[in-house]
Order: structure tokens, then C-alpha cells, then sequence
């Protein structure tokens, strides 16, 4: 394949930076594009675009005539080319969700306290909470009723009841810590 840029279309064009730049893209912009796809460039326009921006400093400075910028252009491409390849064997995989697929499952916290302690202790932690406490907690982890159900079991509103819950699990965590610290 013969270049359009000739030696001689290049040294007439040295000085004349606009110029010369605009020779180059139009002669090799279309191959290095090419190139780029060809090797499986994740976006090859940008990457052609980052390569003459690479070449267009050293432009002036490039011997050899049209081979040597040749050269040049494309051994700048190649190495564009391999860092593309490196950033895509350190990206994770992108793959879309799929909800039916997703096997995950998460219990609630409540859940989860009650199946690490045994009875008795749930009985010894709820001892410690005052009337309301115990029985928005009794409530709403062992029977697994809504706030709003236990709201009107109590009498109260579902603001009241979540409130009651909150400072319950407060006490408890900090009873919890309390015992973690003294604990030989």
C-alpha cells in the first residue's frame, strides 16, 4: 500500500504544523483506526484520537521521512493498543443483574440475635427492660408481628412503638457491651 504523504509533501509541510498534522491524520488516521479494531481496542476512536495526540508534539522532531513517521505513528498506536489490553485484564467482568437468577438471601437483624442465643438468655436480656420495652420487643421478634400491628395491641401509636423499640435495642446493646468488657 503507498501512502499518500510523500517525503517530499512532508518536508514542504515542515514549519507548517497545522498543516502537517492535518496530512498525517488524513493519512494514517483510517489505518490506525483499522489497527485499533483489528486488536480488539475497547474504544478504538478515542484511542486513535489519544495516538495523534501523542504524535502530534514529536511530529517535528520524527526522522526517517514517511516510513519513520509510519513507524512512529503506529508504534505509538501499538503501545496505546497494549495499554488498552492491560486496563481490560484489570477491570472486573461487567455483566448485567438479573433478579431471578440472585439467590441471596438476608434475614433481618432480630432474626439473626435470636437464633445466636438461647432462651433463657433472651429471657435474661429482656428482664432488664422496663414493661413497654419487653413487650413491643416480645412483640414485634418473637411473634413477628408489624409496628403497626403491635401499635394496636398496645394501644399506642406506630411513632410511640418504634420508638420504644429503638431505645430497647439501644439498652440491649449496651448491655451487651457492658458484659463483652467485664467479661474475663
Amino acid at each position: 500500500m503507498t501512502d499518500a504523504l510523500t517525503d517530499d509533501a512532508l518536508r514542504a509541510l515542515r514549519g507548517r504544523d497545522a498543516e502537517l498534522f492535518s496530512a498525517v491524520y488524513q493519512a494514517y488516521a483510517g489505518q490506525v483506526l483499522g489497527y485499533l479494531t483489528a486488536k480488539g481496542v475497547t474504544d478504538p476512536e478515542a484511542v486513535t484520537q489519544d495516538v495523534f495526540l501523542a504524535v502530534l508534539p514529536r511530529i517535528d522532531s520524527i526522522t526517517g521521512g514517511v516510513h519513520g513517521l509510519r513507524t512512529f505513528v503506529f508504534s505509538v498506536a501499538h503501545a496505546r493498543m497494549v495499554d488498552d489490553h492491560r486496563r481490560q485484564s484489570r477491570a472486573p467482568e461487567q455483566c448485567e443483574f438479573e433478579p431471578e437468577r440472585d439467590t441471596r438471601e438476608s434475614s433481618s437483624a432480630e432474626a439473626e440475635a435470636m437464633d445466636r442465643l438461647a432462651p433463657g438468655e433472651v429471657m435474661a436480656l429482656l428482664d432488664i427492660l422496663g414493661e413497654d420495652q419487653r413487650e413491643v420487643l416480645t412483640l414485634r421478634i418473637v411473634a413477628g408481628l408489624t409496628v403497626e400491628q403491635v401499635a394496636d395491641i398496645m394501644g399506642k401509636t406506630a411513632g410511640a412503638v418504634k420508638q420504644l423499640q429503638r431505645r430497647a435495642l439501644i439498652t440491649l446493646r449496651e448491655q451487651s457491651a457492658v458484659k463483652e468488657y467485664v467479661a474475663p
